[in-house]
């Protein structure tokens, strides 16, 4: 070890890539949102442990997944033929998503070249970024958002430039207000509808501004459609279904949200047919596909159109009553477009006590009232209430929807 170096440091600490931080890996003070949300909630638990924690910070469905696709599951993983290696994906979940494409979104693909498999979506906007960034690009990203696609762009050696989702925008991107010189360097545009956070969803009008505007500047589009089977406002609405979609890009869906499906890791991404070939070189290098199992599981869960019908009406049952709470105690808020989100403007103070912030905030409500939100402060400050928290049936939901009116009544909360 070199005489300058930190004694607690190992001998490869200035190794490092700079990408992760170089030699300073390790050594940030910065806590994260999430670890704030967990120690406040541990500390309130310790000091109040007779009062239960209501938490909306929960992002995953509380069901598991539906018992005729957990029997599938069981079936499969005992046939020898679902033994190794599955690669670029198989030909069964392929066709699955291409029947379910069909089915929902009057959407037609080649299930050999134009879908294609990824271990949960999250891996896939890990890969994309590398198949168009080199150093120097730009990835185009709306905030407040799922940041993996711009964690990669980074990596790669590429630049993020922020798209701000505001309510004076109907939480849509400003693609008329980047810069020249931003577009000019620009490669990829991600967006997600139904959004999360904010909860909106996409209109055709929209995706077909975005399709003009990949086209005027050669830019390849994402779209995020891991909550598409979540929309309460119209009809689930695919960015492919809309005409020139797959000339300018590829939909990326998930099983997770719609399907009760949280983590089984199973996505897949579809659209043009040498986008999807890009991505299916980059995963080849990168894993070696999800057990065969699950894909057989999951093809069974798209060829089942019930599925994602039990699941919206559930969370959208839930949003109404959480909405009307929340509208009771002071928020300002409605139903969401889709997700099982409620993204609403955080108070500014509980009696004499201001909020700085949304992270003040939720530190506030958790630590003196045991309810659990997410702050957003990208845009302004907001909160992000989940409706998926646990609740056996509709009763422990009104009873659960009583107490958090209860606790926020006397809050003293002021907007």
């Amino acid at each position: 070890m070199s005489s300058h170096a930190d004694a607690a440091d190992p001998w490869f600490q200035d190794r490092f890539a700079q990408r992760i931080g170089g030699a300073n890996f390790g050594k940030g003070t910065e806590i994260y949102k999430f670890e704030l949300i967990k120690r406040a909630k541990r500390q309130a638990l310790a000091d109040h442990p007779e009062r239960r924690m209501l938490d909306f910070g929960i992002g995953e469905n509380d069901e598991m997944a539906p018992e005729g696709v957990r029997a599938v599951m069981k079936r499969e993983v005992d046939r020898p033929e679902n033994r190794g290696y599955a690669d670029n994906g198989i030909a069964v979940f392929k066709e699955a998503a291409a029947a379910f494409m069909q089915r929902e979104f009057g959407v037609t693909l080649d299930p050999v070249t134009e879908v294609n498999h990824c271990i949960g979506s999250k891996t896939a906007y890990a890969m994309l970024p590398a198949a168009f960034i080199d150093p120097g690009d730009i990835t185009l990203m709306t905030v407040p958002g799922y940041p993996v696609a711009g964690t990669a762009t980074r990596w790669f050696g590429g630049v993020v430039h922020r798209l701000p989702l505001l309510p004076q925008n109907d939480f849509f991107p400003d693609l008329d207000g980047i810069p020249a010189d931003v577009l000019a360097k620009a490669k990829m545009l991600v967006i997600c509808y139904p959004n999360s956070p904010t909860g909106k969803t996409a209109t055709r009008d929209f995706y077909k501004r975005v399709i003009e505007f990949a086209h005027k500047h050669r830019i390849v589009v994402v779209q995020d459609a891991a909550h598409i089977m979540l929309s309460y406002d119209d009809e689930p609405l695919s960015f492919l279904s809309v005409d020139g979609a797959k000339e300018v890009g590829v939909e990326v869906h998930s099983m997770s949200k719609g399907f009760h499906m949280i983590g089984w890791r199973m996505g897949w991404v579809c659209g043009h047919e040498r986008i999807v070939r890009a991505f299916a070189d980059i995963k080849d290098n990168c894993d070696s596909g999800q057990f065969m199992a699950i894909q057989k599981a999951a093809a069974a869960a798209l060829a089942d159109p019930t599925i994602p019908k039990l699941v919206r009406e559930k969370y959208r049952r839930r949003l109404e009553k959480l909405v009307g709470v929340l509208r009771a105690s002071g928020f300002e808020c409605e139903m969401p477009g889709g997700t099982y989100f409620l993204y609403t403007p955080s108070p500014k103070a509980a009696g004499d006590l201001a909020f700085a912030t949304a992270q003040d905030a939720s530190q506030f409500l958790i630590r003196d009232l045991s309810i659990s939100t997410v702050p957003w402060d990208d845009c302004g400050a907001f909160l992000r209430f989940s409706v998926t928290y646990e609740a056996d049936d509709e009763t422990a939901e009104d009873e659960l929807m009583a107490e958090l009116h209860t606790r926020l009544q006397r809050s003293r909360l002021k907007f």
